[in-house]
């Protein structure tokens, strides 16, 4: 064979080499690309599986027959560090319902994020009026999530992150096919929720219930008998007349048969004629006008600021935040000391006013109102209950767990929620958590906060020099070196 022949030889041999080694190289990688697509295996190895959904939630996922999207207005390059350590939490945490749903081609979790003020027309088209929200939609139905749903706080710091939890439970009401009805009673004089007037409407009340996702109407007991089959719940909002022994059996008969909601703003002046209803819960609306000689508990204009909070699902937003409500003309409500025992009703005092506060019973002589002993309501040291609960919870059998009852929900006040009162400080947060446990909105899911930890790194003065000089000399000091040695040995 000549020396031509062989050399060329050799030359193809090696072209035919590198393109084998290049063929082969590119059919490794789309191997692994094929099997990590259809046969992807994840591992969460950080601390607090912070990217795994728990297995109540992937159950839910698994099963979910609508398509679900979630719209995010947060924003990573926010000013604000809390929003955007937000979007950092909202992001990952959405992409794993993401993963969870990409195989479920009926029930898709979708994510989108949107700039409020770069694209206002498409944030107007879904209703957003303002950032840092969250919506969750599922056809026409919809579930708005603020910032503050999203952490619980203590001591105005973040301890743990709720995502999961709020997530799921947003994508659950979303998919449900049935929006849920909260009856406005009439008939009494009640403030009412087409009312747009800003002393007793409530039409603001209304929209932010639509946007929640629940349909609003309005419902005479008396003209129509009984209760709609479809009430989740009943409101009764400022009444100015007396509900009639019929009327008050109809609740009755709603709240303990059919397991029922009733949410009752009962402010003082009128009398409202549910004493007997009130008292078959356990619950006595004082005729008292509640005054707060304390500098914090009273402001100029005569509304109560309310502070003193029971741990509850209603109020455990407002204690996280060390949010305070206002209420304008308030009486007592309290567990009624001569009620029936009865060993499954639960009653909570929700909310109270300070130990400066008392009930009086004279408030209409005129005159300043000062506190007489043994004829006032309160004391020295004794606090006015203003919001009360009461729930009926019985067992089952010998089964390990309760079923819930009925839920009667009782403020002493109604004008806190009208259309020039629902804005300030925590009250519209308060109402929302009231609905959203009178219709059993509030999920007991059994998904674990995931605790947000805090990692600094303190160094000294002298500290920070070394570490400044071993970034700037040390280490590209060691890369030269390691260079010369090379060259170095490469020579030799």
């Amino acid at each position: 064979m000549s020396t031509f022949a062989s050399f060329r030889a050799v030359r193809w041999i090696r072209t035919l080499n590198l393109l084998a080694q290049a063929v082969l190289f590119i059919t490794l990688f789309g191997g692994l690309n094929y099997l990590a697509i259809h046969y992807a295996w994840r591992f969460d190895l950080t601390r607090h599986h912070r990217h795994s959904l728990s297995p109540e939630t992937r159950s839910y996922l698994k099963n979910l027959d609508q398509p679900v999207r979630v719209v995010v207005t947060l924003t990573e390059d926010s000013d604000n560090e809390p929003v955007a350590q937000a979007y950092r939490d909202v992001s990952g945490l959405l992409r794993e319902y993401g993963y969870a749903t990409e195989n479920n081609a009926k029930g898709r979790v979708t994510t989108e994020f949107i700039d409020v003020f770069q694209r206002r027309r498409d944030a107007e088209a879904l209703g957003i009026d303002r950032p840092n929200t969250i919506l969750v939609l599922c056809g026409d139905r919809r579930r708005v999530i603020d910032l503050s749903d999203l952490y619980r706080m203590e001591n105005g710091e973040k301890k743990a992150f709720l995502g999961e939890q709020v997530f799921t439970a947003a994508i659950l009401d979303v998919s449900n096919p049935s929006k849920r009805k909260i009856y406005f009673l009439s008939g009494h004089g009640e403030m009412q929720p087409d009312d747009v007037s800003p002393a007793r409407g409530l039409s603001l009340l209304t929209t932010e219930l639509g946007v929640r996702n629940f349909e609003v109407g309005t419902w005479d007991i008396a003209q129509k008998h009984g209760v709609p089959t479809d009430a989740a719940a009943l409101v009764i909002v400022g009444p100015q007349g007396r509900y009639d022994p019929q009327e008050q059996e109809a609740l009755r008969q709603y709240l303990s048969t059919r397991a029922g909601r009733v949410i009752a703003l009962l402010p003082p002046l009128f009398p409202n004629g549910l004493d007997d209803l009130l008292y078959d819960w356990g619950v006595l609306d004082d005729d008292v006008l509640v005054y707060d000689s304390g500098p914090d508990g009273q402001n100029d204009t005569g509304d109560l600021i309310l502070r003193a909070y029971a741990k509850h699902s209603i109020t455990q937003q407002l204690i996280d935040n060390n949010v305070p409500v206002r209420f304008g003309p308030t009486r007592s409500v309290r567990p009624d000391p001569g009620r029936p025992l009865d060993a499954n009703l639960v009653i909570t005092e929700l909310i109270a006013a300070s130990k400066t506060a008392w009930g009086e019973r004279n408030y209409r002589q005129r005159g300043a109102a000062v506190f007489n002993a043994g004829v006032d309501l309160g004391g020295p040291d004794q606090r006015i209950t203003v919001a009360i609960t009461s729930e009926r919870v019985t067992t089952s059998g010998n089964l390990p767990f309760s079923v819930p009852g009925g839920r009667l929900i009782v403020f002493g006040s109604a004008d806190w929620i009208a259309n020039d009162q629902l804005a300030t400080i925590g009250n519209l947060t308060l109402f929302l958590a009231t609905i959203n446990w009178a219709t059993d909105r509030d999920i007991d899911l059994k998904v674990p906060a995931r605790p947000v930890d805090k990692f600094q790194l303190s160094l000294s003065q002298d500290q920070l020099h070394r570490l400044r000089y071993s970034l700037l000399l040390l280490l590209p000091g060691a890369a030269a070196l390691l260079g010369t040695l090379v060259y170095w040995t490469r020579r030799s």
